[in-house]
């Protein structure tokens, strides 16, 4: 089946003169996560992580991704005839570097304007203009896809002061005021994220991110909005100086609001497709989205809205650990069915939306394929020994949350225990750190990975990324990674960052401890202004798991005072016989 599609691929490209085909997983708003219809690259290759390129030429085709699925590539990529490329590993050349390679004299190179960021876009043409060549922006694939998803227009939601904190009339004036700095008079925001946070909305366009497909023109005094239900909150925009507009009408409408004017916009976002269509502004100018920063920083009400989604979190944590705990071994379970759990006691809690991500449930082995998502054909039985991985998160109207536990089910090895030790205090120290005013995530990373270091161990992923209120659980703006350009963002107060340093190996077993921490004011003195964290994650770790004696008396503290949060903060909503077994699992351990 896979083939076929390939070969029609290939047959498409025949006929339009092009040499290589792109297929990224993007859509065209650069998300990590599009909606179906944009799934151009799954429907060709059967490769299902949110992170990947395809390229293919009469004879050959490669898929680009990084070591989160690295595993999973391999699998999924299995019998299509398309080579994998392990991004980042010795040897192995960048995508631009094969595309270079494989693109003939005077080659065209096809892919799909909307999709492909204009700084991607911008090095593309260079390669081909080297090879005496050109582009050929058509979407190829969608032309041979049979059967593909419709454009998705779910309804909106409209969120109240009291979860926002903020008026989408205060947001705009904002970025006009950063418009302004920027010597710009129009403004084009294409992030879907960016788009909701600005205007206080929410949809349910992509599964698990509160978004909806639109692109937004923010002018100095009015704004423009491409919407797939333009009557939707048309009257409440229109009276702030917002235009409702169709989605569809978008790049026809770009360029007469672009004439003669400056217009501000990021290139890593922007399409391709997009950009050509800025060709009749007086300047353009190329700068990181301003609400990137803004929306990255959380306001009072925000904070407040993400401590209470975690505490419901939390809730439904304990519960379900609670239930593993006693039901393992007893009953049949699976990876899908405690997944289908957890879900359930989510579900019980006030304000709960949807999953923030689909949910990693693996046991044993599965938990060395970083982003392991089991599936009826891998699900896999749980039994009363070794590790089991849950990476899961929710989206609640007053926040977003994101928590990883590894749990004991039954015995372990000493490596076993010798692994989860490190990650656990990697884990405590960057939670715990307390730091200068300017520093990056960078500075910070190696408290997460020293003890990994020190065994020669590593993991394949950042140790952070941002995370949204009510948004998508990926965001930009604060991380915690060694491996970072060095414009990354700078660690500001309200930033909300995840904390998950790990330990894969593969056909053996994986380990993540995953908590949210929130980025505050610590002191000011003469040394200047310090910072630290505070955990937001509500959920006790597997003290069964825990080798006591690789924990220093500053590490079995530092749990100490995590578990006591953890039990002061959910026991009063708890019944029992949970509140009872909180207890007991989060009791303090001497030093």
């Amino acid at each position: 089946m896979l083939g076929r599609e390939l070969e029609r691929l290939r047959a498409a490209m025949k006929e339009e003169g092009a040499d290589l085909c792109l297929v990224p997983s993007s859509d065209d708003h650069g998300s990590e996560y599009p909606a179906p219809y944009f799934e151009a690259r799954r429907f060709l290759s059967n490769f299902t992580g949110s992170a990947g390129t395809l390229a293919v030429s009469a004879d050959w085709a490669g898929l680009w991704t990084d070591g989160r699925y690295f595993l999973q590539a391999e699998r999924q990529l299995a019998g299509t005839g398309i080579t994998l490329y392990r991004m980042g590993e010795p040897g192995v050349p960048s995508l631009t570097e094969e595309l270079a390679a494989r693109l003939p004299e005077k080659g065209r190179l096809a892919f799909d304007g909307r999709v492909v960021s204009h700084r991607l876009g911008a090095e593309l043409e260079r390669l081909a203009v080297r090879k005496g060549g050109g582009l050929l922006l058509k979407d190829l694939p969608g032309e041979i896809w049979e059967g593909r998803p419709a454009l998705p227009a779910e309804p909106l939601r409209e969120l109240p002061l009291s979860c926002t904190g903020e008026s989408r009339i205060s947001k705009i004036f904002r970025i006009r005021e950063a418009m302004k700095e920027a010597g710009a008079d129009l403004h084009v925001v294409t992030a879907l994220d960016e788009i909701a946070w600005i205007l206080n909305l929410r949809g349910n366009d992509v599964a698990c991110n509160p978004v909806f497909l639109s692109n937004l023109v923010i002018g100095e005094e009015e704004a423009w909005l491409f919407l797939m239900r333009p009557e939707a909150f048309r009257e409440a925009l229109e009276a702030e100086g917002i235009h409702v507009l169709s989605y569809e009408g978008f790049y026809e409408a770009l360029p007469g609001l672009c004439r003669g004017r400056r217009v501000l916009f990021d290139s890593g976002k922007l399409s391709e497709q997009a950009y050509r269509c800025l060709k009749p502004a007086a300047s353009r100018i190329d700068r990181p989205d301003p609400a990137v920063l803004m929306k990255a920083v959380k306001n009072g009400t925000e904070i407040q809205g993400m401590k209470k989604a975690h505490r419901k979190d939390g809730i439904a944590l304990v519960k379900f650990l609670y239930w593993l705990k006693n039901h393992v071994g007893k009953e049949p379970l699976t990876e899908l069915s405690a997944a289908a759990r957890l879900e359930e006691f989510r579900r019980e809690q006030e304000g709960y939306i949807e999953p923030s991500f689909t949910t990693v449930a693996a046991y044993g082995p599965n938990g060395a394929v970083i982003h392991y998502m089991p599936e009826p054909e891998t699900d896999t039985p749980l039994r009363e020994e070794g590790f089991f991985l849950v990476d899961s998160g929710g989206q609640y109207l007053e926040g977003t949350t994101d928590v990883t536990r590894t749990v004991a089910l039954g015995p372990l090895t000493l490596a076993q225990k010798k692994h989860f030790t490190a990650v656990l205090k990697g884990m405590l120290a960057l939670g715990s750190a307390r730091f200068p005013e300017g520093c990056r995530g960078v500075n910070l990373d190696y408290l997460a990975r020293e003890h990994l270091w020190a065994m020669g161990l590593d993991y394949r992923h950042g140790t952070g990324h941002g995370v949204g209120c009510f948004l998508n659980v990926h965001e930009e703006g604060g991380s915690f990674r060694w491996r970072t350009p060095p414009e990354s963002e700078i660690l500001r107060p309200g930033m909300v960052i995840s904390d998950e340093p790990g330990v894969y190996l593969p056909g053996r077993y994986g380990i993540r401890t995953e908590n949210l921490v929130l980025c505050k004011e610590a002191e000011e003195n003469e040394y200047g202004r310090f910072l630290e964290f505070e955990f937001l994650t509500l959920a006790p770790i597997d003290k069964t798991a825990i080798l006591w004696e690789d924990m220093r008396k500053e590490d079995i503290q530092r749990l100490n005072a995590y578990h006591s949060r953890v039990r002061e903060e959910l026991s009063p909503y708890l019944e029992e016989p949970e509140r009872t077994w909180l207890y007991e699992t989060t009791r303090p351990e001497a030093w």
